[in-house]
């Protein structure tokens, strides 16, 4: 799915697009506000949507390889979060939906988790 694609299924507010194009296609996508279960569980995702704000989301995404992150539950981060997204390449979204719609709009799309039961 195109990260344009997202953003309208989301109705997010791109916060941080860190040059990432609007082509981009995310494959997989996760929700999680614990970090140490996305490093424990997550592998091969292209995205990562949370409620956590702070320097912690952003360094999970870097270590997993993501590109994007979105913030549920209407959040925005702060400067410090978005330059350090800035500095490595990883795009961020706002999203007034709660994480479980959020993923359920995206999983009725045709986002996948990446689990092999799907």
């Amino acid at each position: 799915m195109k990260l344009s694609e997202i953003i309208e299924i989301l109705k997010a507010q791109v916060i941080c697009d860190s040059d990432l194009s609007l082509d981009y296609e995310i494959k997989t996508a996760c929700g999680s506000d614990m970090m140490s279960d996305a490093l424990a569980f997550v592998k091969d995702q292209g995205m990562l949507l949370t409620g956590l704000l702070n320097p912690q989301s952003v360094r999970t995404a870097e270590m997993l390889d993501m590109k994007c992150i979105a913030f549920v539950r209407g959040k925005i981060p702060g400067d410090e979060i978005i330059k350090l997204a800035k500095d490595r390449g990883i795009a961020l979204l706002s999203t007034k939906y709660r994480m479980f719609t959020a993923c359920g709009r995206l999983y009725s799309k045709g986002l996948g988790g990446g689990c092999d039961e799907e």
